[in-house]
């Protein structure tokens, strides 16, 4: 009788998609809309849909691990699956682990932007301080337990995710469909070679799907793992495709390039306002603080989680060291969210988050094709394609920021050293004479 309930208990793939959805549909799109737009202008629609092209390689290898290995570890289980335990599995991890945190930070910066359009002009710098205020219920709510997190979470889901829906196919068809002829040359890609600020763009539409990565955590909870989990992101981004490029139709049908990019960090409600006046603009801030609150309590909830993994594989200091302290993953998660939601504006947070999180994404790509080909069954080129649309996009990118926003880079470079060094150092306090290093994970003989 318990194995039938447990069965039972478990999600189908309808129920996995919808999770899925929700968790990708997150509340970054309130604020990437902007972003992109100041880098490609009028293209910016297209710019999502190119990325969810670039998604679509790259989930391919997600697709084959998951199938291979459905686990709730996720990436953490892949990278070790193809890299074994040791400095290279450790770094990536921390790689993944920081770019949520810094998710984290958007969001909480966005839930500030949206939220100060409630008030007078006079409050608009105090958005990081109602970031940081969001980040400490996150802590609060998650402290309280697994309870209170899964009674709210489907319900914000719907909530979050109908109403972008909504808001995309009422103001696309109130608006029309925008003219997008790509002659708007934005600032700052006017002195780059014609679709060089395009490609560079796409390490930003990238984040609006990257929520797809934490669909690979339903191993242990979902029916038939070795297929559904695989359809769950397939069928998860392309509704999300389906939604956003509506979505940036209707903002372009709402208002012109240079208003998206004045009101880069809260665009939608911009653009709601002359399409659906005063009350379409309430609804999409309420929509945005529904978003932005849900989001970062389910962040930090997961980010904390893989902290805690990651502890207990032995690839970070023990936590269970810091005596007293009630979680202390989540401690260190919703801390290390709001010094940067402080540090940093949202630009700035979102460019460092796509930095982190391509340089993941490229190391699980390589590590299926270099390491499990004896393992799994995949076609090599597909991962490799995957490694040079990333590189491309990366190195744009990056080339970008040199020139506009060179401390991103110096940020990002000081973060890798850090956690590279950080991690290395700690692999050697607890490898032996011989290389081996038990760190109580399935693999327990690679050397790093």
């Amino acid at each position: 009788m318990k194995n039938t309930t447990d069965k039972n208990s478990k999600l189908s793939l309808l129920g996995s998609i919808s999770l899925g959805t929700g968790v990708m549909i997150g509340a970054g799109i309130f604020v990437l809309m902007g972003q992109i737009a100041e880098l490609v202008g009028d293209l910016f629609p297209i710019a999502f849909i190119a990325g969810a092209v670039v998604v679509g390689f790259s989930s391919y290898s997600y697709v084959k691990f998951s199938n291979a290995f459905p686990s709730s570890g996720g990436v953490v289980k892949f990278l070790n699956k193809s890299y074994g335990p040791g400095t290279t599995t450790g770094f990536y991890s921390l790689l993944m682990y920081v770019s949520m945190v810094v998710s984290e930070s958007l969001v909480a910066g966005t839930f500030g932007a949206y939220t100060l359009r409630l008030f007078p002009e006079s409050y608009a710098g105090y958005a990081s301080t109602l970031g940081v205020g969001l980040i400490v219920v996150a802590y609060i709510v998650n402290i309280l337990g697994n309870k209170v997190i899964g009674a709210t979470a489907t319900f914000t889901a719907i909530i979050k995710v109908v109403g972008i829906a909504i808001l995309a196919i009422a103001g696309l068809a109130i608006s029309g469909f925008a003219d997008i002829t790509g002659n708007y040359i934005p600032k700052n890609t006017e002195t780059l070679p014609q679709g060089f600020g395009f490609v560079a763009a796409l390490a930003l539409s990238i984040l609006a799907y990257k929520g797809f990565t934490t669909i690979t955590n339903q191993g242990a909870d979902i029916k038939n793992p070795h297929k559904n989990l695989g359809r769950s992101i397939v069928f998860s981004i392309l509704i999300c495709t389906l939604i956003y490029v509506a979505l940036a139709l209707a903002v372009a049908g709402g208002l012109s390039i240079p208003e998206i990019i004045e009101a880069k960090d809260y665009a939608l409600a911009a653009a709601a306002k002359p399409v659906f006046g005063e009350w379409g603009s309430w609804i999409t801030i309420g929509i945005a603080i529904i978003a932005t609150v849900s989001g970062v309590i389910a962040s930090i909830f997961s980010s904390s989680r893989l902290l805690a993994m990651l502890s207990n594989m032995k690839q970070v200091p023990s936590l269970t060291k810091l005596g007293s302290l009630k979680n202390p993953a989540l401690i260190f998660t919703s801390s290390l969210a709001i010094l940067l939601t402080v540090l940093f504006d949202l630009t700035r947070i979102a460019s460092i988050g796509a930095i982190f999180y391509l340089i993941m994404d490229i190391a699980i790509h390589w590590g299926l094709f270099r390491h499990l080909k004896n393992k799994v069954v995949f076609q090599p080129i597909i991962p490799l394609i995957a490694i040079v649309l990333d590189i491309a996009v990366l190195a744009a990118f990056l080339y970008i920021k040199y020139l506009n926003d060179p401390l991103v880079l110096i940020v990002a470079a000081i973060g890798i050293v850090l956690l590279l060094v950080a991690e290395r150092l700690f692999m050697i306090s607890h490898t032996d004479d011989e290389g081996n290093m038990p760190m109580g994970m399935e693999t327990t003989n690679n050397k790093t």
